[in-house]
């Protein structure tokens, strides 16, 4: 008899199962997600929007800097810089007051003749001043006193001039450089007042009996005190020898160009703030019998238990 064979098997294989695949063996699956046609794009073109995106910002940022370009910022409270000191403008102005002021009136045409290059065919002669019958004036000394910048490139100078009959003026001298670099005066001179100031107040020299100089306090200590007069007693004698042992050994001093004798130490007054500073008040004098009253300012450190002079009065090195 012939065996049955069944409908679901054939030689112990399924018959359902597709043909090339091994019984047991789970096939792999396929997903399809659907996404908007946008977004696609849109990761597609992004590193280029990005790239074009840079290079606008950086094209409006050089645009901007190119019509309005940033300034620096200036704090109210950072006082504006002085302008620089021309010395070459200071001694035109100074040369002009001493010819200026200087004349005899006998000879009137060397006063004009003397300010003819600062005058030239602008101004009248002599700068406008028509000198008296009789009397002569002649300038001892000048010395800018003031300043003042009315205009780039113009100076407003003070003069102080002391003559040997008119006593000490002050003559303004306007004074301009021009777009090459030369001087010439901006205009007519003007007689002036001196620059404001007032006696020395009774904290700035002398502290008098227990008082308190320069707002310090009297020093009180001393081995200190003792150490300050011998230092300035040698100080003042030009004896660099004998000073040299109660110097630090970083000082720098420079001794006075005229020797002195210390007659007395008025007082020693240490510095409002504290420290090591110290202000010595003394009397002097020279070898011509003239007595003068010195104010030094000293700067004191205490090495290995004992006091010793830091500077007097002013650093050479600077």
């Amino acid at each position: 008899m012939r065996g049955e064979v069944s409908s679901r098997e054939l030689g112990g294989e399924s018959l359902d199962e597709p043909l090339g695949v091994a019984p047991g063996v789970t096939r792999a699956t396929v997903t399809v997600t659907p996404r908007p046609l946008w977004r696609i794009r849109l990761v597609r073109e992004l590193p280029r929007l990005l790239l074009m995106g840079a290079a606008c910002a950086g094209l409006l940022a050089s645009a901007r800097y190119a019509i309005a370009p940033p300034r620096p910022v200036v704090s109210a409270r950072t006082a504006p810089a002085a302008p620089p000191r021309d010395l070459a403008a200071e001694g035109f102005a100074q040369l002009f007051a001493r010819r200026y002021l200087t004349w005899e009136a006998n000879d009137p045409e060397a006063h004009q003749r003397a300010l003819a290059p600062y005058t030239g065919a602008s101004m009248e002669p002599g700068a406008g001043l028509q000198l008296p019958l009789q009397g002569e004036e002649q300038v001892q000394w000048t010395e800018v006193v003031q300043e003042r910048v009315p205009a780039p490139g113009e100076h407003v100078y003070t003069v102080a001039a002391q003559t040997d009959t008119a006593g000490l003026l002050y003559l303004s001298v306007s004074v301009q450089r021009t777009a090459s670099g030369v001087l010439r005066l901006a205009g007519y001179p003007a007689f002036v007042g001196a620059p404001a100031s007032e006696p020395a107040s009774a904290g700035a020299g002398s502290a008098g009996a227990g008082g308190v100089a320069g707002g310090g306090q009297e020093l009180d200590e001393p081995a200190l005190r003792t150490v300050v007069e011998r230092a300035l007693r040698n100080y003042l004698a030009d004896a660099g020898g004998e000073l040299a042992a109660d110097l630090t050994a970083t000082a720098r001093v420079s001794l006075p160009t005229q020797p002195l004798r210390l007659e007395t130490v008025q007082h020693i007054d240490s510095s409002a703030e504290g420290g090591d500073a110290l202000t010595a008040t003394v009397q002097a004098t020279d070898a011509h019998g003239a007595h003068y009253t010195l104010a030094y300012d000293l700067d004191v450190a205490q090495v290995a238990g004992r006091w010793e002079i830091a500077a007097i009065q002013m650093d050479p090195d600077s």
